[in-house]
């Protein structure tokens, strides 16, 4: 009797993402590459790179050989959670809470700012022009 495959969330994957700890996503699998960063033809820079996204287009657009793709086998640790996952080749945003409120005198002083700033440069600019036109 098979046993169920291991189902991975994207953000579970999305944290192993270096040369100590590297998985990618490769149509809908999910495979610890770690140990063959080294032995990667591209260099293991090529792997790392496909971290943290959907890497199934950067498999595909290198044109893998027949024996790459066997290869892949003894890599495979499970399946991706496709309901969770972001498109392929699309890079993984982890969902980040809105910043707080900003301190109510920063606002007021960033818009007086706003204000004033193109209206000092102005002043600036004609006090020049009428300190040439004098001499």
């Amino acid at each position: 009797m098979a046993s169920e495959p291991n189902i991975y969330h994207f953000d579970e994957v999305a944290k192993h993402k270096d040369g100590y700890d590297c998985w990618l996503i490769i149509h809908g699998k999910v495979y610890d590459v770690t140990h063959f960063l080294e032995e990667h033809p591209g260099g293991d820079e090529v792997l790392i790179a496909a971290t943290g996204k959907d890497a199934t287009d950067d498999f595909d657009d290198v044109g893998q050989s027949s024996s790459a793709k066997e290869l892949m086998n003894k890599y495979c640790i499970g399946d991706i959670d496709v309901k969770r996952a972001p498109p392929p080749g699309k890079k993984y945003s982890p969902r980040v809470d809105p910043p707080k409120a900003i301190n109510k005198n920063h606002a007021i002083l960033a818009k007086l700012l706003q204000f004033l700033l193109p209206h000092l440069i102005l002043g600036g600019a004609f006090s020049l022009r009428s300190t040439f036109k004098k001499e």
